[in-house]
């Protein structure tokens, strides 16, 4: 009563308009939220981002993206059904099979199209997610099998302790200059495209290779587009070239065939003629001194011997979740895949980089051709084709970098598994009709393309993201226990064994594998049709990291070298003053701005919804069962789109 006391009808008035004022601006704010929910699905679908696509472009992509759409409104139809079946309470049954209810107890027409709906998901659509379950079940265990097979294979290396090793003392002297006749003739290529936060470390580390210099030749092969990278990398270049390094740089005026017809120009030099083996860094690799004395000396008496590969280490492994997850992938593939592959069948994938070729090897299998995205692929198959072996060394390694955004990660990936599938195309009647052994032909085919190229990223995506979410829609389709979970985990902790320290991990590496899939399996659906995407070459951001003893080595050399470094005599006044331009140029070019890593929702949520329906699986309660109908019918939207309009751009 003291409360009200002072309170008058004009007062109770305002009170009053001020809450309607309130309901109201959150209103306009839900409806503001939904018109640009609507706008971003417009521009998703039909501009990309602003960006207007012509119908012609679709192409062959055309009926997928129809299939898409199709299995879009039928989840969210189904989804609607089961919404409104959960508010009426028409699936709550108290039997625990399938119960119709008899014609008193209908409520009304929607009610009668959802019980219509019952029987026919039992009878008729139960049947075939059962059917292509069990398919991608059987793939899944096919692969499962090849992945422990690898395991076991690895284990048995390192209990026979077997690894490739240098007979003997392949220099008869530790005095470099004075037995240069006994070192090849070696090339060493740097290829490079607006690589504005590595080319100097990447230089400066293949510049200090333990190589006599009269028998060493370094090429700089930049595509870089933008003026103001080529000048830092001449400038670069020139002052390595004053300090008596046998180095080159070149490059296109025409930029055509990426990578593939950048190495393929600098291969057709006439220099190069005089050389015997040529090593490859990309422009984010730092090899040791002593790389050239670890893997050159394993060609001598060996003349069947086409590529020796080292393997990849990783400065930044540790700078956020996403680089922890890739180095498992990794170090999986370099410690158990390459390895296995290289001990027991002489051959595995060139990786592109960090490994040295045998020149007349390159010239015999055709030399870089620029056919697919994957051109490191390409020409092992096509050497290996032709006869030549491979070595890969474990115990080299060579710093690089990984990517630390989702965005570079995921355009790399999206080559990495669209060029098989495209090479599958274009080398299986080279395969069919070459000379090598059948058992050879057989793992090409099977197990190198199909089971780990076009298998792998089918199955784990219908398993996983298809069929998994759609049992939430279909209880009578179940999954059993064991490929949920346990396989899954099984597989996952062999995945983890190269990297112990990544344990801690394995649930998040779990369910980021399965969310990676759908990034995988549109790749392969690309590359295998030969979609507008296939053909996709994006250079992989860097962001230009070292570790911390390479760093001090790196301070220690520059400080010694600077001062030592004169410029000889024999220099023009024109070279000085070039050399002069390009260092200013250099010490005037802007500092690069860190961009801000972006959040991918749809990927995030499609991890979430896995486990969701994991747990749901394995709980089978009725009380949750609406919130992951909920939950997965948001997921298969906002991941359709995307599918959707990253095709169509």
């Amino acid at each position: 009563m003291e409360k009200t006391r002072g309170k008058n009808p004009k007062q109770v008035t305002w009170v009053l308009l001020l809450k309607a004022h309130r309901a109201v601006g959150r209103v306009a704010r839900i409806a503001t939220l939904f018109w640009d929910l609507l706008g971003t699905i417009k521009r998703r679908l039909i501009f990309r981002q602003d960006v207007a696509m012509a119908t012609e472009k679709l192409g062959k992509g055309k009926l997928l993206f129809a299939a898409i759409k199709a299995f879009l409104l039928t989840s969210l139809a189904i989804l609607s059904f089961e919404v409104v079946a959960y508010f009426n309470g028409w699936h709550c049954f108290q039997n625990p099979s399938l119960h119709i209810p008899s014609d008193d107890d209908i409520q009304g027409l929607l009610h009668l199209v959802y019980v219509t709906w019952l029987p026919f998901r039992a009878d008729y659509i139960a049947p075939l997610i059962q059917a292509l379950s069990k398919f991608c079940v059987a793939l899944f265990l096919v692969q499962s099998a090849d992945r422990f097979m690898l395991s076991l294979g690895c284990f048995w290396i390192k209990y026979k302790k077997i690894k490739p090793r240098i007979e003997g003392d392949p220099f008869k002297s530790g005095d470099v200059e004075g037995c240069s006749y006994e070192f090849p003739m070696v090339l060493v290529q740097i290829p490079m495209c607006n690589e504005r936060e590595v080319y100097e470390q990447s230089i400066s580390a293949v510049c200090q290779l333990d190589w006599p210099k009269d028998r060493l030749l370094i090429q700089v092969l930049d595509d870089s587009n933008d003026e103001s990278i080529r000048y830092l990398i001449k400038a670069e270049v020139a002052t390595w070239s004053q300090r008596g390094i046998n180095i080159i740089y070149r490059h296109r005026l025409e930029r055509t065939g990426y990578k593939a017809g950048n190495l393929k120009s600098a291969m057709s030099c006439e220099y190069v003629k005089a050389y015997e083996f040529v090593a490859i860094f990309d422009a984010d690799f730092q090899p040791s001194p002593k790389f050239l004395k670890q893997t050159v000396p394993h060609f001598k008496d060996n003349p069947e011997l086409g590529l020796v590969q080292a393997r990849w280490a990783f400065v930044n492994k540790d700078e956020n979740l996403l680089t922890r997850l890739q180095n498992i992938n990794l170090c999986f593939h370099f410690e158990v895949e390459q390895q296995v592959n290289g001990v027991l069948l002489n051959f595995f994938g060139f990786n592109g980089t960090a490994g040295v070729w045998r020149i007349k090897a390159l010239e015999e299998s055709g030399g870089w051709l620029e056919r697919t995205t994957v051109e490191d692929m390409d020409i092992a198959i096509r050497a290996h084709l032709n006869g030549w072996k491979f070595i890969f060394l474990n115990d080299v390694k060579v710093l690089c970098e990984v990517p630390e955004s989702y965005e570079a990660y995921r355009k790399q990936q999206h080559r990495w598994h669209s060029g098989p599938m495209q090479l599958f195309r274009l080398c299986l009647p080279a395969i069919l009709t070459s000379k090598i052994a059948i058992w050879k032909k057989a793992n090409l085919i099977l197990l190198f393309f199909l089971l780990r190229k076009l298998i792998l990223p089918f199955y784990s995506f219908t398993l996983f993201c298809i069929i998994l979410p759609l049992t939430l829609f279909v209880p009578e389709a179940e999954l059993p226990v064991w490929v949920i979970c346990y396989v899954p985990v099984f597989m996952s902790f062999l995945n983890i064994l190269p990297s112990p320290k990544s344990f801690p991990f394995i649930v998040p590496y779990l369910l980021f594998e399965n969310t990676m899939s759908v990034t995988k399996f549109n790749a392969m659906v690309s590359g295998l049709f030969q979609l507008g995407s296939s053909n996709e070459w994006v250079v992989t951001k860097k962001a230009g990291r070292s570790s911390e003893s390479d760093l001090v080595a790196a301070t220690e050399r520059e400080s010694k070298i600077t001062n030592q470094q004169h410029i000889p005599r024999g220099s023009s006044q024109s070279e000085f003053t070039e050399y002069n331009e390009l260092k200013e140029q250099k010490e005037a070019a802007p500092i690069p701005i860190k961009k801000v890593n972006k959040i991918y929702r749809k990927e995030l949520t499609l991890a979430f919804l896995l486990l969701a329906a994991s747990v749901r699986s394995l709980l089978s309660a009725q009380g949750v069962h609406f919130y992951f109908l909920l939950f997965q019918g948001v997921t298969f939207l906002l991941v359709g789109l995307d599918l959707i309009g990253e095709q169509m751009s």
